[in-house]
């Protein structure tokens, strides 16, 4: 085997840190982005915690378990949902911060974030030479990895508010949008379009599609949603991630496992060719 292939090959199962991309992993996006969305503004509004408070409680929590999930040396659903739930109502917390309480505009955030995630993608692959999530097997992939994610999240945040209330369109509307964009490029994967780009472009889209569904279930009637409200729409998307969680726990359908043992896996996390690569 060429010894690029062979690197590659090695790194794809030496404790790869995050999960296997399968419909278990879109489902609980989805769900983590809705909960991004409507328990911000259940935190803000319902328990009336403030922006600036909820943002506060909610990075601290969020420090912890980013602690927890760099500690661990492989995947572990709990801590790895719970760290992307957290990202996804901070990431939240971040656009509304900015629009609400500076006053700045979603057409500017939504074109800042972008050109801020392009920049932390640039820098990923300068130093990495790759953007796959299947092989986040060192300290410094897995913190671009995550800083990645949080800006997808606020990306997704300004652009989703930004065509669902800016532009008028409804949350409805603005659902079919976003999982419309999502089909072309999912059956543009398919067809041969590069797998790390189509990968991240549906990532980033599903931050959006998240946020209005969950604003489409949760807004009043009179807002363009169903009325059901912050509560009810988080604790019903909460639960259903526990239970997905709970049964990837049990069957470990998504973990990569590893094929080496514990003294190559360091061996191999040391070596420079597993870092170039």
């Amino acid at each position: 085997m060429h010894k690029e292939s062979a690197a590659l090959t090695k790194s794809r199962y030496i404790a790869n840190k995050v999960p296997e991309v399968t419909i278990f992993f879109w489902l609980i996006k989805v769900l983590c982005t809705t909960v991004g969305e409507t328990f911000a503004d259940f935190l803000n509004t319902n328990l009336n915690l403030g922006l600036t408070n909820t943002t506060y409680v909610v990075g601290a929590i969020l420090i912890v378990v980013l602690a927890a999930q760099f500690y661990v040396k492989r995947y572990i659903p709990t801590i790895y949902w719970l760290a992307v739930v957290l990202v996804s109502i901070v990431g939240t917390l971040i656009t509304d911060n900015l629009t609400d309480n500076f006053g700045v505009s979603l057409e500017t955030t939504t074109v800042v974030f972008a050109v801020v995630l392009a920049i932390v993608f640039a820098a990923w692959y300068a130093s990495e030479r790759t953007l796959s999530i299947h092989s986040i097997v060192t300290p410094r992939r897995e913190a671009f990895y995550w800083l990645a994610i949080l800006f997808t999240f606020a990306l997704g945040t300004a652009a989703g508010d930004l065509v669902s209330e800016k532009f008028s369109l409804g949350y409805f509307v603005a659902t079919g949008i976003f999982a419309g964009l999502i089909a072309v490029i999912a059956v543009a994967w398919r067809l041969g379009l590069n797998e790390v780009l189509s990968f991240w472009a549906i990532y980033i889209l599903t931050r959006p599609l998240g946020a209005s569904i969950g604003d489409s279930l949760a807004q009043s009637k009179d807002d363009g949603g169903l009325g059901l409200g912050t509560v009810a729409t988080s604790f019903i998307f909460l639960g259903a991630i526990l239970v997905l969680v709970i049964y990837l726990t049990t069957t470990r359908v998504d973990v990569t496992e590893n094929v080496v043992g514990d003294s190559e896996i360091n061996a191999a996390l040391d070596s420079e060719d597993l870092e170039k690569h």
